[in-house]
């Protein structure tokens, strides 16, 4: 992509009401663009981003057997009557409208009951399970006070996966395998160090469930860690018990406290919603029997205010290689007619090549704010092309979080 063509400009400063450092830098950088407070647009970059951050998620869930879906956000309310979640005084924060017939309808803040309702067609007998269906999806919540950037939204991308087992032992094998795949997902999405399997209060579904916490000072969480044990606890969420239930032995555990982002959860919601929506299977017996079902989510567009938050300098974001919008910024200082040439030239074959390049080739913006501008994108490795390099028949190369640089042979690049 030539800079030139690139529709969004940076700025140097965010809007005034903006006070998170995700959506400062992802503003002012032309990731995002706010809309009203909690509900923003992902441009161009943005939309890079988020499109490889479920890559990631994509290809770990599919090693395993899980099966993408799309499912509608609009709701019809009767469903949600089955399970008791579509009252506001037991769910707060649902967006509710009408149909011109005056039928009311959700915007569905979550997808369990949709799920299960959808899968009465397709369940019969215990020959049909297990099985794993998962979307991306863009969902509503009626949150009382945004914030936090692109981390707490009213509209926000979520990956959500619904498991469907025929017994609580079956779902448990598969929940244990998800805490592998999701720290094997976040480690590839750059934040596996700061990432920590965390018990928590599993409340309405179970006693107890598993959030996957990242360590951040925008955090609105504490959790109390173990670094070598790469275990924690959700502090609002600690007692004696919870130590002699999962038996651990609390001495064994080395604590430290520290601000933190939830990124992903994992959830035993056993029978509840097949029950409320009647999604059953004949065992051997002829029995007829709830399936037993989970839920795992992922915030996609939390996640990547989370990847800003970890990773950032004065100057601007650094993305990890796996999400970065694009792999190589090549920034041309050159305005002689055939040193440009020979810039467009150096674009031409790395892009030929599938490297995917973001190619400053502006000759109307000094060195100076094409650098700055570089370092507030964030992409990984900058490609500077002059005459004085070309001169050396070389281009200049620097990491995004390396201060210095090295001169490579054009033909050695």
């Amino acid at each position: 992509m030539r800079q030139t063509q690139l529709f969004t400009k940076t700025r140097k400063e965010a809007p005034s009401d903006e006070v998170s450092k995700n959506a400062e830098l992802l503003i002012r950088a032309g990731f995002i663009h706010k809309e009203l407070p909690g509900v923003y647009a992902y441009l161009p970059l943005g939309l890079r981003v988020i499109e490889n951050i479920k890559q990631v998620i994509r290809e770990e869930l599919d090693t395993v057997g899980c099966q993408e879906l799309i499912m509608t956000a609009l709701q019809s309310k009767e469903k949600w009557e089955a399970s008791n979640r579509w009252s506001d005084e037991v769910v707060d924060n649902w967006f509710k409208t009408k149909l011109k017939n005056d039928t009311e309808l959700g915007l569905a803040f979550t997808h369990e009951e949709p799920i299960a309702d959808i899968m009465k067609q397709y369940v019969s007998s215990y020959k049909d399970l297990p099985f794993f269906a998962y979307q991306f999806q863009t969902k509503f919540r009626n949150e009382l006070r945004a914030k936090s950037g692109i981390m707490r939204g009213r509209e926000f991308n979520m990956k959500d996966l619904y498991s469907f087992h025929t017994t609580k032992e079956k779902h448990l094998e598969f929940y244990e395998l998800m805490k592998d795949v999701y720290m094997k997902i976040f480690t590839r999405l750059g934040l596996g160090d700061k990432t920590y399997l965390t018990m928590s209060n599993g409340q309405p579904f179970s006693k107890y469930s598993f959030e996957f916490q990242t360590l951040s000072e925008a955090g609105e969480d504490i959790i109390m860690y173990d670094k070598e044990k790469k275990i924690a606890i959700n502090k609002q969420d600690y007692s004696e018990e919870m130590f002699e239930d999962f038996g651990f032995k609390k001495e064994d555990f080395n604590f430290e406290e520290g601000k933190s982002i939830e990124i992903g959860d994992i959830y035993t919601l056993g029978t509840k919603y097949s029950e409320a929506l009647d999604l059953t299977y004949t065992d051997e017996d002829g029995k007829n029997i709830p399936v037993f079902m989970g839920s795992y989510g992922i915030g996609i567009t939390r996640v990547m205010g989370t990847i800003v938050e970890v990773y950032n300098d004065e100057n601007g974001i650094i993305w990890p290689e796996s999400v970065a919008p694009y792999q190589v910024h090549l920034v041309s200082l050159c305005r002689e007619e055939g040193d440009i040439k020979k810039a467009d030239e150096i674009y031409e074959k790395l892009t030929a090549q599938g490297v995917e390049v973001l190619y400053d080739d502006r000759a109307d913006v000094r060195p100076g704010q094409k650098f700055a501008d570089s370092d507030l994108i964030g992409i990984p490795k900058r490609i500077i092309v002059s005459p004085k390099t070309l001169e050396q028949n070389s281009l200049e190369v620097k990491m995004r979080n390396e201060e210095e640089s090295n001169l490579v042979k054009i033909d050695e690049l």
